[in-house]
């Protein structure tokens, strides 16, 4: 491989990054001037550098550098690596692809493998004629190899100014579907051969997402073409490489028949993300790791902006706050969170911070961040930004220079009171009437999950509050920045008998805790609905946050549930749900596990009823995700009805007589395990082997760990290591052994001990394995375990 250096010092040594590499040459030679050999070559493997040593000094000026060297093509799903499928006849092949971010363009080639040393890049293939080549840019020339005639020389166009993460190539069989964007891009959708039929979906998302991009950024998309591809063996859900995005199966490929409506939704919102970062990422780039939150907390929003756009039905943004938002709450408030910006030195640690708090934090506090600067300004600041600084790199304060110009706001002031400490505020408020007048008194204080925050130092935010009352629950009545620790506000003419509610939107990110006469009155507006869903839910899901932190009382909250009868809203139910799994999960170590059954069999039979099991005409999306969580909720908890049901239709199914419509497999899969024997796990796995869509096989290693027998389980875990389970999905099986039972949390811990160095090894300290851990130890409520996780702080 050859690179245009330019030396500003003279030297004689050059350093780079290369790591699982042998260079067998390599050569200098300055422009019109004479090449020299190095004669040393010095690996410092720690550092994943080597240094090339030169016997004569090399003067300032530009020349060539030129390396011949060999790499591995690897399996372990990082830089040049090997992917197995099998083809429609059955045969085991593999494909070659690449994966770089963060630290592994350098496992396929010597380089400077950094975010800020960008370059051009020109890429050939020499591949197998019958092969199918991808790279970044599009292909200018394919001709036949001199040296074999099975060969074929594939030549890309030059990229732009790109950094080394973002460098892609593909070699493998594929099939494709193709179409224009409104503005000429050429989208291509790249599927398992034979399966082209199943990359539409995303194909009509891509071709929409494009023009959707180039207008809320005005900044056009950069490159002539864009290509998706699904890789069989894959890390990641999906990877923004410069024009070749890859993604898992699961997260690109969509069956009209046998694919669940919330594939679909997970496919267009990784769609969104991906597709984002062309622009901010790509075109433009992070200075260094350290803005990594950046990165993927601008993606991680703006991919809901996106599928807001294309599929308003989805009423999306409310699920944003149960699948983003709460879910970093729960992290950040725990005393081992992290700063959203995290220093990152050495390569190894950058894997760490691909983590909640990385994307959803960073996806939440943008969302505050936009709704405080308001949209025009917003995308006025994002475009001052991408102009200012294209084919070049940004870190975190020059964006919020780019706002701050746009919309004469404080933003950097804010946004690091956000970015650069951990955690977020508890917001307590009380009410006083003073004749026609509500004035309120507020506090801020850190909100922790172990209990009332009681240290020293008082961190402190800068937070953006919005008031509504029953009037108008829909808009803000008063907007304030609570810059300080108390403050009280004063709202004209509001009656004693309009309730207040705080955080419109649920849009700040912070909890808050009203003084129980306030509690009290908003109570009435869940039950009659007057209150909006995504409020709904951000009240019920402080208050069981609340009491998870011994702050109230878990009766005073499970009272409010009561209220909750006449909810319609799919992800009001979704949070509900997971904070009453949550509960049981606790009193699991408790005798009041039964009686927690029982109350959930109560909260959730009404809702069943209504729904019941076959879509009704007229019926969307939703309904169709809020049937699929209610059975299921009622097939586990074994309410009668929903099991004897379920048994009939798995048993139909089974046989062929009656195939489940994709919506229905997870809850029935999930009742009759968790109600079954051996013979089930049996017909489980079997249908687990027939499953031709990686979609279907994830779906049943998923709900495997709800089978109950201890031996049983056990079988479950020797699964998931089998050669029948991808080894990205591993995980998934035994975090669903850990999620499934009492049993199945000791047992998934025990296995994941037993089993340490195999895992260790095959995941190589990536992302996958702090994944495995926190599944594993999420359940355990102890001392004694406590303590044990802790010894165990591995390696």
């Amino acid at each position: 491989m050859e690179f245009l250096l330019q030396v500003k010092n003279a030297t004689n040594q050059i350093v780079m990054n290369c790591a699982d590499i042998d260079i067998i040459t390599a050569s200098y030679a300055p422009e019109g001037d004479e090449e020299v050999h190095a004669t040393g070559f010095n690996y410092q493997n720690e550092d994943e550098k080597v240094t090339l040593s030169f016997p004569s000094t090399l003067q300032k000026g530009t020349g060539t550098l030129k390396i011949d060297f060999v790499g591995e093509l690897n399996d372990k799903m990082k830089g040049f690596y090997r992917s197995k499928y099998s083809t429609p006849s059955g045969d085991t092949r593999y494909a070659a692809v690449t994966q770089f971010e963060a630290t592994d363009a350098r496992r396929a080639f010597p380089c400077w493998d950094e975010p800020a040393i960008k370059a051009t890049f020109d890429i050939s293939l020499v591949v197998p004629k019958d092969r199918v080549a991808l790279s970044n840019m599009n292909v200018v020339e394919r001709r036949p190899y001199p040296d074999d005639e099975s060969l074929v020389e594939v030549k890309f166009a030059r990229s732009p100014v790109m950094s080394t993460y973002l460098v892609a190539f593909v070699v493998g069989e594929y099939d494709f579907v193709e179409a224009r964007s409104q503005d000429g891009v050429l989208v291509r959708v790249y599927t398992p051969v034979g399966k082209a039929e199943q990359g539409k979906f995303a194909l009509e998302v891509a071709a929409k997402t494009l023009p959707f991009y180039k207008d809320y950024f005005n900044v056009p998309y950069p490159l002539p073409k864009i290509d998706l591809i699904a890789i069989a063996d894959f890390a990641a859900g999906a990877m923004e490489n410069w024009g070749l995005v890859t993604y898992r199966e699961t997260a690109l490929l969509i069956d009209p028949k046998n694919s669940c409506s919330s594939s679909r939704q997970w496919v267009a919102l990784v769609v969104g993300h991906e597709l984002a970062h062309q622009w901010f990422g790509n075109l433009v780039t992070m200075e260094w790791w350290t803005h990594l939150w950046l990165n993927e907390g601008f993606a991680s929003w703006i991919e809901y902006l996106c599928v807001d756009h294309c599929f308003p039905e989805y009423d999306i943004w409310t699920q944003f706050v149960s699948a983003d938002y709460t879910r970093a709450q729960e992290l950040d408030a725990l005393d081992n969170s992290h700063p959203i910006e995290v220093s990152v030195g050495h390569p190894s640690e950058v894997d760490e911070i691909f983590d909640a708090i990385s994307y959803s934090k960073g996806a939440s506090v943008i969302r505050m961040l936009h709704d405080y600067i308001g949209d025009e300004d917003f995308r006025k600041g994002m475009n001052l930004y991408l102009t200012k600084f294209q084919q070049r790199n940004a870190a975190t304060e020059d964006l919020w220079e780019s706002l701050e110009k746009a919309s004469g706001k404080p933003i950097a002031a804010v946004m690091n009171t956000w970015t650069k400490q951990m955690g977020f505020p508890l917001i307590y408020v009380e009410a006083e009437q003073q004749e026609d007048d509500k004035v309120l008194k507020l506090v801020q204080k850190k909100f922790c999950a172990s209990g009332p925050y009681t240290g020293e130092d008082l961190p402190m935010w800068m937070v953006p509050i919005s008031i509504c009352t029953s009037e108008d629950p829909t808009c803000a009545k008063m907007q304030i920045l609570m810059d300080k620790p108390e403050l009280t506000v004063v709202l004209k003419d509001t009656k004693p008998e309009q309730w207040v509610k705080l955080n419109l939107g649920t849009v700040g990110f912070y909890r808050t805790q009203y003084s129980p006469a306030m509690l009290e009155s908003l109570i009435p507006a869940i039950r009659d609905l007057s209150l909006p869903p995504v409020d709904r839910l951000g009240l019920q899901n402080d208050l069981f946050s609340l009491a998870r932190a011994g702050i109230i009382s878990t009766v005073e909250v499970l009272k409010v549930m009561e209220a909750f009868v006449n909810e319609p809203n799919y992800t009001v139910w979704s949070d509900l749900s997971c904070n009453l799994g949550i509960l049981g999960t606790l009193l699991s170590h408790t005798d009041f596990y039964e009686d927690i059954q029982v109350f959930v069999r109560d909260v959730f039979s009404p809702i069943g009823e209504r729904l019941g099991w076959d879509p009704k005409p007229g019926e969307g999306h939703l309904d169709a995700l809020l049937r699929g969580l209610v059975l299921g909720k009622l097939g586990k908890a074994g309410h009668k009805a929903t099991l004897e049901e379920a048994r009939r239709r798995f048993k139909e199914h089974v046989e062929g007589k009656h195939v489940l419509s994709a919506d229905l497999r997870s809850p029935v899969y999930v009742t009759v395990l968790k109600h079954g024997d051996s013979s089930t796990l049996d017909t489980m796995l079997k249908l687990h082997k027939q499953a031709d869509m990686q979609e279907e096989k994830n779906r049943i290693e998923r709900v495997l760990g709800a089978i109950s027998q201890p031996e049983l389980i056990q079988k479950v875990l020797t699964f998931a290591l089998s050669e029948e389970v991808r080894p990205q999905d591993t995980v998934s099986v035994i975090g669903g052994v850990a999620g499934g039972s009492k049993q199945g949390r000791k047992a998934a811990w025990k296995f994941v001990r037993d089993n340490w160095e195999e895992l260790y090894n095959r995941y190589q300290g990536g992302f996958l394995i702090s994944r495995l851990i926190k599944l594993t130890v999420d359940g355990f409520a102890n001392d004694k375990m406590a303590a044990e996780v802790k010894v165990r702080s591995f390696n």
